[in-house]
């Protein structure tokens, strides 16, 4: 018999579909053992034996095209009749190994008996959380929709806000196990082809049997993994990734994960924050400006005060080390230990407070924080200017938008206060020397990384450490709204 069906036990081996219903339902029951949430369904139709197989989980009572197998029966419509009107998109296939993975990606299959082809009903099913507001982004003004752990939801979250043949959207499969589907979003006429094409070339090089989060794939691909610097920026919202698209950049989306990656990305793109479009110019610029202070605050007040009292202390003010001098009289340990011990304490009650449930995460960590602090200063094993400092650290880390580049500040800062308490100010100076010559040798996907600081560009400084208004800091600038606002000006 032709198309004969190989029913060994071998689940790489995969063939084309039998014309006997029975061989091709053998051949699933064998592939599938020990699986019990695949449902076998056998229907009659036109009196042609015809089998629906799916995942319990993923296919529910709901999502079965059973409108459509009523219609076959009550009009007698030829099963695969090309004028055949249903709701759900169908497709056909004659592969065994595209059976068995639309089977896998929670899809409806119904094998047909004396043909050697199947039907594919895209039926839309599973375990998903509604569409929320970002648990990691807090938004104050702007969209409150945030992604979720399902790719074709996310896709259309995107397509609400670009609707345009031009958005065009590549998928792929990542995992060998798990595979899971990916999709590169971006806007055809905007996008750099050699980026996209790179892009590609790395996602095709993951192997790895299974991918979880977008972490898995950030790590595969960025130019320099070994960098304590994120080089992707990653967002669950979406008007941060059509903002992005919009710029001529693309969005990596995962099916299991609400975080999308945004590629190629620069080091102030990640202190900067979508509500930065969303207020007048003058506050945002102003934001922007705290955040950079804050960077330098939660990257070097822990190790000056450590090198300030330890080493260069007649850079004190007189009266102002007199204080200092008075509340470490009774503290038995060198500034060194004592801002490690705080730090250290400190970021287990961060951490402590993220574990915890929400009900009590953030008072456990305040009433922590406070109760330590207090008890540390009384007992004299700190200082009262060292739970000052602190938490000025902790709250300054806290105002950087982006997670990630917050995580490495966080940790950079300690080797820093190494080199304070061991060289002084001088430490501190060989420390950032070496995380700005870093930061200027990081490329991502060609780019450099501090662009344009360095290298510097004069006409892009309108979005970097300030906020141009719109009409003049958008990239594609319309030019007839900028003559307007000039004419309004009386410029023109």
């Amino acid at each position: 018999m032709k198309n004969q069906i190989n029913s060994s036990s071998d689940n790489e081996s995969f063939s084309i579909l039998d014309t006997n219903l029975n061989k091709n339902i053998l051949y699933l029951e064998n592939i599938f053992t020990d699986c019990p949430d695949v449902v076998y369904q056998s229907f009659i139709v036109n009196n042609t034996k015809l089998y629906m197989v799916y995942l319990s989980g993923f296919v529910n009572d709901e999502s079965i095209p059973l409108q459509t197998l009523k219609l076959l029966l009550e009009t007698n419509t030829n099963i695969l009749d090309d004028n055949l009107i249903s709701t759900t998109p169908i497709i056909e296939t004659s592969e065994m190994q595209n059976v068995v993975s639309e089977i896998l990606d929670g899809h409806l299959v119904v094998i047909i008996d004396k043909e050697s082809k199947a039907l594919i009903f895209k039926t839309n099913g599973g375990a998903y959380r509604q569409v929320s507001e970002p648990s990691s982004e807090a938004v104050i003004r702007g969209s409150k929709d945030g992604f979720i752990e399902n790719l074709s939801t996310n896709i259309v979250l995107i397509r609400q806000k670009i609707r345009s043949t031009k958005l065009k959207i590549i998928q792929k499969k990542l995992g060998d196990l798990t595979q899971t589907s990916v999709a590169i979003v971006y806007l055809d006429h905007l996008v750099n082809r050699e980026i996209l094409e790179e892009l590609q070339k790395r996602l095709d090089l993951i192997k790895i049997d299974g991918v979880l989060e977008s972490e898995y794939v950030e790590e595969f691909i960025e130019d320099n993994p070994l960098s304590p610097f994120s080089q992707i920026q990653n967002t669950e919202r979406p008007d941060s990734v059509v903002a992005s698209l919009l710029e001529g950049r693309i969005s990596v989306l995962l099916d299991g994960s609400p975080s999308a990656l945004i590629v190629p990305t620069t080091f102030w793109q990640l202190l900067q924050s979508s509500e930065d479009y969303y207020h007048r110019f003058y506050f945002s610029t102003f934001i922007r400006l705290l955040r950079f202070i804050s960077v330098l605050t939660t990257l070097l007040l822990p190790s000056m005060y450590i090198a300030l009292s330890t080493f260069q202390i007649e850079l004190i003010p007189t009266t102002m080390l007199l204080t200092l001098m008075a509340s470490r009289e009774k503290v038995p340990f060198p500034a060194l230990i004592e801002a490690l011990t705080m730090e250290v304490t400190f970021e287990a009650l961060r951490e402590a407070g993220v574990r915890l449930p929400k009900l009590i995460g953030q008072t456990v960590s305040i009433l922590g924080a406070i109760v330590i602090g207090t008890a540390a200063v009384q007992a004299g094993i700190v200082s009262a200017p060292m739970v000052i400092v602190t938490s000025i650290t902790g709250i300054a880390a806290s105002i950087i938008p982006k997670a990630n580049i917050g995580d490495t500040l966080r940790l950079l800062r300690f080797p820093l206060m190494l080199l304070a308490g061991t060289l002084g100010l001088f430490g501190i100076s060989v420390g950032i020397v070496i995380i700005a010559a870093h930061l200027c040798s990081l490329r991502t996907f060609g780019m450099p990384f501090m662009k344009p600081i360095a290298p510097f560009s004069l006409l892009e400084q309108k979005d970097v450490l300030i906020r141009a208004p719109l009409w003049l800091s958008t990239i594609r600038q319309n030019k007839s709204t900028w003559r307007y606002h000039l004419f309004k000006k009386g410029r023109m």
